[in-house]
């Protein structure tokens, strides 16, 4: 019994011993594959929810199937033991994992409508979403850049 709670608890420290890191951070230099220019056609302030589910809920219930166990080990003798043993277990789990709950997260987020500077070929246009920034609020005839990174994303800044 000490074996397997000795067992769970390094490995629940060693799957919460990982940081999450931001996909976008303005203090780090990154590599630049292309920057065109343009105006804003249009802006639009949009916001997305998204139903964030609990990822520690089969620990939660496992825990609570634990927990349960050992209350359950407490009670009876003989077979009435085991009996209350299997309960307990059941019961704490069921109690733990109706507990674990999702949470809806809004997401705040900016829609462009970009008219690229023209060049020996067409005017291009390009409609892009990305975070909502307070300190950067887009306004039609606003010049922007469009940043395209190494990694595929693509960043629309203001030209200062």
């Amino acid at each position: 019994m000490k074996s397997l709670l000795l067992t769970s608890i390094t490995l629940i420290t060693f799957l919460f011993s990982f940081a999450a890191t931001a996909g976008y951070e303005r203090n780090k230099a990154v590599p630049v594959e292309q920057v065109l220019f343009g105006t804003v056609v249009s802006a639009r302030n949009i916001s997305q929810e998204e139903l964030i589910e609990d990822k520690n809920s089969g620990w939660k219930t496992f825990g609570g199937a634990l927990i349960g166990g050992v209350i359950g080990n407490q009670f009876g003798g003989g077979s009435g033991r085991t009996i209350a043993t299997v309960l307990g277990t059941l019961i704490g789990g069921r109690i733990a994992n109706n507990n674990s709950q999702a949470q809806i997260i809004v997401i705040n987020l900016v829609e462009l409508m970009i008219q690229l500077d023209c060049n020996e070929q067409q005017c291009q246009q390009y409609m892009v979403i990305q975070d909502y920034d307070p300190q950067m609020v887009f306004h039609k005839q606003d010049a922007v850049r469009m940043v395209y990174l190494t990694d595929g994303s693509v960043r629309i800044d203001k030209q200062f």
